[in-house]
């Protein structure tokens, strides 16, 4: 029988002030939230549905279950939440995500809402099993956006499912999942997910490092990237090799005293030298989480509101080439005007000495320079000082000029 072992690492990041993640691993169960950050009481919510979730911990006859008894208590959390907002109404609007694993046999149990991940990784490739409940996923799935485009989009942060706030009966995610020998089960936060992209997180599994080395490589990684949010990473291996037994980890905010005073979570100011060594920061300072209910009136309005966002992209991408396109033709206006004012004595195609107005340059099937004036004095009758001049051309300030310069010419004796 293959034996999983496990490890769990929470970290604030580089710019918050307070971990409102939780994760936990344990002898079946790899576990993370998410508390929604900006509501006061993240921390509290993420840790109020981890300490429930942890009791799920455990054997059980099938995966079904174990998906169902964590999905349970995940439920049990929540009524906890909708408890504790009572009791403590300045907590009101905390809301936290909920994803897990267990593991029964050959076979993984989930149950999963919100959006932290789950990953499963087999012989090289990266796979995520559990699904986004977000506005953006939702724009994913209809096909209206890409996974590229949603990664920048401006309402990615919109969750759209979650434990607490408003939910009495959240919809919970349950999924049957085989597992193998040699997989590795990721369990993470948005810390994780939203900064380090996925190749460079499958890389990082490839490495073949033992659990609690691998788990701290991603914290590292996130850290080396800024790490504008908290970043909780949890993994499971399956490894039939070794036998061990694992001692059960709590990590973030569920790790220690639960305090049910409302503190607003701060934004730190960025320094100098955070922004010259991690210069991304600028563009991902963490945008709190925004939580609404799953409703078709509010996924229309912001499909209305990406409709009037393209809609002044387009307009302003419409301004911006036709800007470019006039100060294109002022500057090329500009500068055939500039060469008009000049003047070279030169030889044509003739073999006779002319003078041109232009400058000898071609852009392309553009010639800068029109002959002007052609004269009988053949290259061949001038002596070779003059030769080599005219040839290489001879630059004047006008046509007078230019004229000058050609009654100066003398022939070859």
């Amino acid at each position: 029988m293959s034996t999983p072992l496990a490890a769990a690492i929470s970290h604030v990041g580089r710019i918050r002030t307070e971990n409102q993640d939780s994760g936990y691993a344990g002898a079946t169960l790899c576990f993370v939230a998410d508390g929604m950050g900006g509501h006061a009481g993240g921390d509290v919510a993420s840790a109020i549905v981890t300490r429930r979730a942890r009791e799920a911990d455990g054997e059980y006859e099938t995966p079904q279950a174990a998906a169902e008894a964590l999905a349970t208590a995940l439920r049990e959390g929540n009524d906890a939440l909708q408890q504790a907002m009572l009791e403590h109404p300045e907590l009101t609007g905390m809301g936290t995500t909920g994803s897990g694993i267990i593991r029964v046999g050959d076979q993984m149990g989930i149950a999963h809402i919100g959006d932290s991940r789950i990953y499963r990784y087999r012989v090289g490739a990266l796979e995520q099993i559990s699904t986004d409940h977000t506005f953006v996923q939702k724009l994913v799935d209809a096909g209206r956006i890409t996974r590229e485009e949603a990664e920048h989009h401006p309402r990615r942060n919109v969750v759209m499912r979650v434990l607490g706030n408003v939910e009495t009966n959240p919809e919970i995610d349950i999924l049957i999942e085989q597992t193998l020998p040699g997989d590795r089960w990721l369990v993470c936060s948005d810390g994780l997910s939203s900064y380090v992209d996925e190749d460079r997180i499958r890389a990082i599994l490839a490495q073949g490092l033992d659990t609690p080395s691998t788990v701290q490589r991603l914290v590292n990684e996130s850290l080396s990237r800024g790490a504008p949010d908290n970043v909780t990473v949890v993994i499971c291996d399956i490894d039939e090799r070794h036998s061990s037994s694992i001692e059960p980890t709590t990590v973030g905010s569920a790790a220690a005293p639960i305090s049910y005073e409302a503190v607003e979570p701060e934004r730190t100011s960025v320094s100098l030298g955070q922004l010259l060594l991690h210069p991304r920061q600028s563009r991902m300072q963490p945008a709190f989480e925004h939580f609404e209910p799953e409703s078709e009136e509010f996924l229309q309005e912001l499909l209305a509101e990406q409709r009037r966002m393209r809609r002044m992209r387009r307009i302003t991408w419409g301004i911006g080439a036709s800007l470019a396109i006039i100060a294109i033709v002022v500057l090329s206006a500009v500068f055939y005007t500039w060469t008009q004012d000049r003047y070279f004595v030169g030889v044509n195609d003739a073999g006779n000495v002319a003078i041109y107005q232009g400058i000898q340059q071609q852009i392309g099937p553009i010639v800068l320079a029109t002959q002007v004036e052609e004269t009988d004095i053949a290259i061949d009758d001038l002596t070779p000082f003059n030769q080599r001049n005219v040839e290489q051309t001879i630059s004047a300030g006008s046509l007078a000029a230019a004229q000058a310069i050609v009654e100066r010419l003398e022939p070859s004796p």
